[in-house]
């Protein structure tokens, strides 16, 4: 179910305008995203919010930004295409998100799907996501400060698992949580990355590899 975010006072203006948001997304129409309610969303999402104010006049690139502690916001491309690749199969549920980041992926997926459960290894930036996603109305969302390579065993299985962060390979307790049915979006890799999704049938695994991407590491722990 598509949840409605309130956008009064979050329309932006200059290059954080509902026009160049409309630009973003004829763009990413172009570069070959054709779900609709993606494209919607994206439309309709501001990115700006996401940013600190110094890179919010850059929101609407198809380029990756800075959001600190090492971390980026990934380009709305990736964010769309994931997201896309994620509900190819009908829609999802349950979904687990490995690295709440900014928390920009789980707004859009939050508008998505029935129920978002992020996982944050870096406490200030789930902070800060936290803060966000209320500005935005978004209540269907579930945060947990831990180890994205762990997953949430306690909230399993889910129907979707997206990661925004590389393993050099798949953990297996993602695997693990991941209902009969289930896909999970992830990159894999370290200086050569592939995003790879995963389908879960009573037989095992598939998996298809879609193209090369970059992200940040997977990283282990967690950090206050």
């Amino acid at each position: 179910m598509v949840t409605a975010v309130n956008r009064a006072d979050l329309s932006g203006i200059g290059m954080t305008s509902q026009r160049t948001r409309a630009r973003l997304v004829q763009r990413l129409s172009e570069q070959g995203i054709s779900n609709t309610a993606v494209l919607d969303v994206m439309r309709n999402t501001p990115r700006h919010l996401f940013l600190d104010e110094a890179m919010a006049h850059r929101a609407y690139e198809d380029v990756a930004l800075p959001i600190g502690y090492q971390q980026t916001l990934s380009q709305p491309y990736i964010v769309a295409r994931m997201t896309e690749l994620l509900l190819a199969q009908g829609p999802r549920r349950r979904v687990l998100e490995i690295g709440t980041g900014s928390g920009y992926q789980t707004a859009v997926l939050a508008q998505l799907v029935d129920e978002v459960f992020s996982v944050e290894r870096i406490k200030p930036l789930q902070l800060k996501a936290r803060q966000r996603l209320r500005q935005l109305k978004l209540r269907n969302v579930q945060m947990n400060h831990a180890d994205g390579a762990m997953g949430w065993p306690e909230r399993g299985p889910f129907d979707g698992i997206l990661a925004a962060a590389a393993p050099q390979r798949i953990p297996q307790e993602l695997l693990q949580q991941l209902d009969i049915g289930g896909r999970l979006v992830i990159p894999v890799g370290t200086e050569e990355q592939q995003l790879q999704v995963v389908s879960r049938t009573r037989e095992g695994f598939q998996t298809d590899i879609v193209e090369s991407v970059y992200f940040v590491p997977l990283r282990p722990g967690t950090e206050k």
